[in-house]
């Protein structure tokens, strides 16, 4: 196989097709289409975005944009490749738990930025420079440790699995610190009220703790480090078993 037997959209991307491409000098750059198509997704959601709003969007006509993509999907392919932009710069004198919590913190703060990339179906494996160099960039993570190189395919599919996770299940909330503090009082005191310790003794229990600390009013961060931890703390359960 060859860079011709690449995906058109995956020619451009890696810089291989435009080279010595026959034709007129191309209107714009695939690097376009992805900002207009963020805009539009980051404004609307990803309903929002559409081969002819694009193009609207551009100022060209919708026929235009298929010399660069082919389909809908290719159009994704551009967006994710944009919007997540290069990995973080992950410093070499950490450990590989402060390494990977870096790049799962970045990567959570690229899903909260564009929450429309959760509605991207996704079928295979990333192939794009900048989603692949995110991948590399969680691999090297890892670097210092015992685990094979499939346990830290599988470490960083864990730690992906989680962000997404946790990103899906409050991309449709309020993150408004007031919104968040009087949806949680007013939730807290609804629940007091419906779960009774006779009926659901379990959630009663924890209506009875006081407010975790550790939270310092941000609920949704508190969550989302506690549940990283936890994970984690199972990928260093692996790491321990393997050392010699």
């Amino acid at each position: 196989m060859d860079e011709h037997d690449l995906p058109r959209v995956l020619q451009q991307l890696w810089g291989f097709e435009g080279r010595s491409r026959p034709g007129p000098k191309p209107a714009f750059h695939i690097s376009d289409i992805a900002r207009a198509a963020i805009k539009l997704a980051d404004a609307g959601g990803l309903p929002a975005v559409s081969m002819s709003k694009v193009a609207a969007e551009l100022g060209f006509t919708t026929m235009s944009l298929y010399r660069y993509v082919d389909a809908k999907d290719d159009l994704y392919v551009v967006m994710l490749e944009h919007a997540f932009g290069e990995p973080p710069v992950l410093d070499p004198r950490s450990d590989w738990r402060a390494r990977i919590t870096t790049w799962a913190e970045a990567f959570r703060a690229g899903l909260r930025e564009h929450p429309w990339i959760l509605q991207i179906p996704v079928y295979e494996p990333p192939l794009s420079p900048n989603q692949l160099a995110w991948l590399e960039s969680a691999l090297h993570a890892f670097d210092g440790t015992p685990l094979t190189a499939q346990d830290r395919l599988s470490a960083m599919l864990l730690v992906n699995i989680y962000v997404r996770g946790t990103a899906q299940l409050t991309a449709n909330m309020r993150t408004e610190p007031d919104a968040i503090q009087e949806g949680g009082r007013l939730y807290t005191e609804r629940l007091t009220m419906l779960a009774t310790p006779e009926r659901f003794p379990g959630i009663a229990a924890t209506l009875e703790q006081p407010p975790n600390e550790g939270y310092a009013g941000d609920f949704d961060a508190g969550e989302f480090a506690f549940g990283l931890n936890t994970v984690l703390d199972g990928i260093e359960s692996r790491i321990t078993r393997l050392t010699p």
